[in-house]
């Protein structure tokens, strides 16, 4: 999905993609030049005339999507081509969703898996850049695969009949949360969902509400209280998310053994 996404195509995208891999965009009524550039750049663009959401141009993509397999990845992402046969392999093996461990643009690791979305850790991960060592900000070493509660929207794949089960990205979601959302359900259903150490891509991160910008606020705050109204087991935590969510709650943080 794009947004006045243009600079990071440029600079993430650029360059050549294997001519099996397909790559759609789905615009979202960018002002800039984002269709233009995702085109020079060989990719299939659905242009939408509004901003219909991050979970609904998603969805646009997931059904225009011809592949067994499909990754969701942000534009501020440089995807390593030379990793795709290894992540389909890992996807058959695992199921569920999968994400290779994101990388900062200064090559050091980003906790792009996570832990329980407990409110007050979601509260302290945005007060710290601190790991507080409570298990919600979760990596995977070079050699590890390792289960997470939730994987980070910016690349999140999985086979296309498993997330098409799903119901794909969930709409009552126009920024934010969906990401926890997606995840929840796929442990629900009896998926995994995995951080794969022995793959890794550099994630630029380009988060709007980093900085003090309204609309981005609004939206954030928006998606949070549809999220914790959605699973209100999450503002106390304890037994009853353990009895809510047992396979995610007893898997994550946990490795997993390769065959």
């Amino acid at each position: 999905m794009t947004y006045n996404s243009a600079a990071p195509l440029r600079e993430y995208w650029a360059a050549e993609r294997p001519a099996h891999v397909e790559w759609i965009v789905v615009d979202n009524g960018s002002t800039d030049d984002s269709v233009q550039v995702a085109k020079s750049l060989g990719a299939t663009v659905i242009s939408v005339e509004q901003n219909i959401g991050f979970s609904a141009a998603n969805n646009r993509g997931l059904t225009s999507a011809s592949g067994d397999d499909i990754a969701f990845v942000n534009p501020d992402v440089r995807v390593d081509y030379a990793d795709l046969a290894q992540l389909s392999n890992a996807i058959a093996e695992l199921g569920g969703l999968v994400s290779p461990q994101l990388l900062n643009t200064d090559g050091t690791l980003q906790p792009n898996g996570r832990g329980a979305p407990l409110l007050a850790h979601k509260v302290l991960n945005r007060a710290t850049s601190e790991d507080r060592g409570n298990g919600y900000r979760l990596l995977a070493a070079p050699t590890e695969r390792r289960s997470v509660f939730w994987l980070i929207g910016a690349v999140v794949a999985g086979d296309a009949e498993t997330i098409r089960a799903l119901g794909g990205w969930s709409e009552r979601f126009f920024l934010y949360y969906e990401d926890k959302d997606i995840s929840i359900r796929a442990w629900r259903q009896g998926h995994a969902v995995t951080l794969l150490g022995d793959l890794t891509w550099t994630h630029g991160w380009a988060r709007e509400t980093t900085h003090f910008r309204l609309m981005p606020w609004v939206r954030e705050l928006d998606s949070l209280f549809r999220f914790y109204s959605l699973y209100p087991e999450f503002l106390l935590g304890g037994r009853l998310v353990r009895r809510r969510h047992p396979l995610a709650s007893a898997q994550s943080g946990k490795l997993v053994d390769s065959e």
